[in-house]
């Protein structure tokens, strides 16, 4: 069992696999007393856990505050009343507790396989005066140290409500010796780790750009100012959502601190007739008390196995070469052809036609929403092409940017208002294109079909779905202008909706989702797409700092990184190909340049990299990932891949600058077993797991800047 209730309390005691996650109600409040690590549940427990009656509500530790009478923090919800008033009072009705994990209606969210895998308790609360029901979701895993959790509202009053905040979770904590660690950046500069003491007043992340942004990843977590990567307390929140969202640590005048995510309030609002019901996105809690890397490996095995779906869940993924960088808008046939042919020849498997197969698509000026193919580029069409790639023995994939309209376009000119607009205003461009109208019905049933008519007449097993700009103008010619403020979300569940129906049609598609790079980066969007394309930036180095930032949170199974050509397009970085290659090969692996252009030299050492990738693949994107080495803390980037019955691992080392006159590095692994003998590959050398834990690997002399080497272990 992984929910308890106490009757005589009115307690509810939560247990993960090792968590334990406590509150009572407290004067029909339901009132936060525990999360942490897992406790043994007996009546010791529940007299430990009795909490004073409080007749201030501002001091309470609440599971989901409101607004309007006597807290004055941060609310997690709030309601407009049809006679202005703000202020609802919700208190406790009624529990359930029920096998499984229920579906959320028409939003993203971790899943179950069978009843046994999870509980899940929904706690009601009521508003009597506006006839508001909240119903506080969590569901509790017997395999995975998390809790999830969510909120429905339900109205059942006589009049419309209008919510104006919903957050999705709320935890009060004790006090505030915490440390606030998030993920930050901007386009072709994801995902750099940020950590800062937090105090009196809100710290807050958040977007309003209508996507989960390159500048804040939709994650927070707190901990103590000694956790590092492999010790200490973790407490975070990850938000199942790609839209809109707010993180917030606020710390009040007693020193407690309110740590919430969910929605963001800013320019949302959402009516609610009688009878209606809205659901917030799934916010995922873990607690950790093995540090960092205990909080990641959390996050990766749940993510993997119970976000991520589809054929390609538990299949290792293919080796591709995408022509963008080779060949950006430049291209016909022939070329594609060509590139296709020296990838089968170095064992690639898989093509990738990227942007400028459509309509008149030469620049970025034009084209977008006429899908159909550029027959001066292409003269026998789309499936031509697709049938010569498979006859070299390599699959075909495609870029599409279904999201977006181009001004000169002739879907544009045939429907001016399917876009996202203010009639009278200005319609912002940003890469000479808008954003299309999502929330409305007929602009998603005109892109399922016309992505459906080429996925069912062109042989395609790979889509990469990408999305190059932020929501400005945010209004629709479809809704009311009391509904205006809902488009945003809307927009969200519409997306959800078309992905589902594409997916569900497409099964035999790998799906990759981008923006822009790593701008759509998030648990929501890896419920449709099992991988995502971390970042334009495909300079190695700069990878380091990226693809370490983003397995803060995401498993390695869905990091899409490429070996690009030098000087690097985005730094003009020259970089050895064998580092590049031990960067890519840390993610889903392929390449990003002409292949053709390769010396004879390159290709032996493609074929190599390509060879080693097939053999390891499995173990990069299913292992376990633990972190060794911090690039934002140094020269140096370090972390091994540990098959899950820790009989195989693999380490990859990296430098960035040559160092003179040092010694030789010594470094030491994680995750082995310390009874267990290990062979290095290529070599008789016999090693011990607790040799190699509390010693270390020697690191050979590296030559020069930008240097990487690997080494391979397996159980003897």
């Amino acid at each position: 069992m992984n929910i308890h209730y106490v009757k005589e309390k009115e307690l509810f005691h939560l247990q993960a696999l090792n968590t334990s996650y406590i509150f009572r109600i407290v004067n029909g409040y339901p009132v936060h007393l525990y999360w942490g690590s897992k406790l043994q549940h007996d009546d010791s427990l529940s007299r430990l856990m009795d909490y004073p009656q409080q007749s201030w509500i501002d001091r309470l530790p609440q599971e989901y505050p409101q607004y309007g009478s006597g807290d004055f923090r941060h609310p997690s919800y709030q309601v407009q009343l049809e006679d202005g008033s703000r202020v609802t009072e919700l208190v406790y009705q009624s529990h359930r507790i029920t096998n499984g994990k229920p579906r959320l209606q028409g939003l993203p969210a971790v899943y179950t396989e069978s009843d046994e895998e999870a509980q899940t308790l929904e706690l009601e609360l009521k508003d009597p005066y506006s006839g508001l029901n909240v119903i506080l979701l969590y569901s509790v895993f017997r395999d995975h140290n998390a809790i999830t959790r969510s909120v429905r509202f339900e109205h059942s009053g006589e009049s419309p409500v209008r919510i104006v905040r919903a957050l999705s979770a709320s935890v009060d904590l004790f006090d505030s010796d915490y440390e606030a660690f998030y993920l930050a950046g901007a386009w072709t500069r994801e995902c750099h780790i940020q950590r800062r003491a937090i105090g009196p007043g809100t710290t807050r992340i958040e977007s309003r750009r209508g996507a989960s942004s390159h500048q804040l990843n939709p994650f927070m977590a707190l901990m103590r100012p000694n956790t590092n990567e492999d010790h200490g307390e973790v407490y975070s929140l990850s938000l199942v959502y790609s839209g809109n969202y707010t993180a917030e640590a606020e710390v009040d005048q007693y020193g407690s601190t309110r740590f919430s995510i969910g929605l963001n309030d800013f320019d949302f609002s959402w009516k609610l007739e009688p009878g209606e019901s809205f659901q917030t996105p799934e916010a995922v809690m873990v607690f950790s008390g093995e540090g960092i890397g205990g909080m990641s490996r959390t996050l990766h095995r749940l993510y993997r196995t119970r976000l991520v779906r589809g054929s390609y869940r538990d299949r290792e993924r293919p080796i591709l070469v995408n022509n963008w960088e080779a060949t950006y808008f430049n291209f016909d046939a022939e070329k594609i052809e060509s590139i296709a042919k020296a990838g089968a020849e170095l064992g690639i498997e898989l093509f990738v036609l990227d942007d400028g197969w459509f309509g008149k698509r030469n620049d970025d000026t034009t084209s977008l929403g006429d899908w159909v193919v550029d027959k001066n580029k292409l003269p026998k069409g789309l499936s031509d092409l697709a049938e010569r790639v498979k006859r070299l023995g390599l699959e075909f994939g495609l870029w599409v940017e279904p999201e977006m309209v181009s001004p000169d376009s002739d879907l544009y000119r045939r429907n001016p208002d399917w876009c996202l607009h203010v009639e009278g205003r200005r319609r912002t461009e940003a890469r000479t294109q808008l954003v299309l109208d999502l929330s409305r019905q007929e602009v998603r049933d005109y892109l399922f079909e016309s992505l459906s008519e080429i996925f069912t007449t062109v042989p395609i097993t790979y889509v990469k779905w990408d999305m190059n700009r932020n929501m400005t103008e945010i209004g629709s010619a479809e809704y009311p202008a009391e509904r205006q403020a809902e488009i945003a979300h809307r927009y969200m569940l519409g997306l959800y909706e078309l992905l589902e129906r594409l997916t569900g049609r497409f099964p035999q598609i790998l799906f990759e989702s981008c923006a822009s790079g790593g701008g759509r980066f998030d648990p929501g969007m890896l419920y449709y797409m099992p991988q995502t394309w971390t970042s334009d930036n495909t300079d190695a180095i700069e990878r380091l700092k990226i693809q370490y930032g983003t397995s803060i949170v995401y498993p390695v199974s869905t990091i899409g990184a490429h070996i690009s050509a030098v000087p690097n397009h985005q730094v003009e970085r020259i970089t050895p190909l064998t580092t590049r290659g031990d960067v890519a090969m840390s993610g889903n692996f392929g390449y990003e340049l002409d292949l053709t252009r390769f010396t004879d030299e390159e290709k032996e050492t493609v074929k190599e990299q390509v060879s080693l990738y097939k053999n390891i693949r499995s173990l990069v994107q299913q292992g376990d990932l633990y972190r060794l080495k911090d690039p934002f803390q140094g020269n140096e980037t370090a972390w091994i891949f540990v098959s899950e019955d820790q009989a195989e691992a693999l380490v990859f080392y990296f430098r960035v600058l040559a160092e003179p006159n040092v010694s030789h590095k010594r470094l030491r692994l994680k995750g082995l077993n310390p009874e267990y003998r290990y062979v290095m590959q290529d070599s008789e050398e016999v090693l011990t797991g607790d040799s190699l834990m509390s010693f270390g690997l020697t690191v050979p002399r590296l030559p020069g800047d930008f240097t990487s080497t690997w080494f391979w272990l397996k159980r003897k």
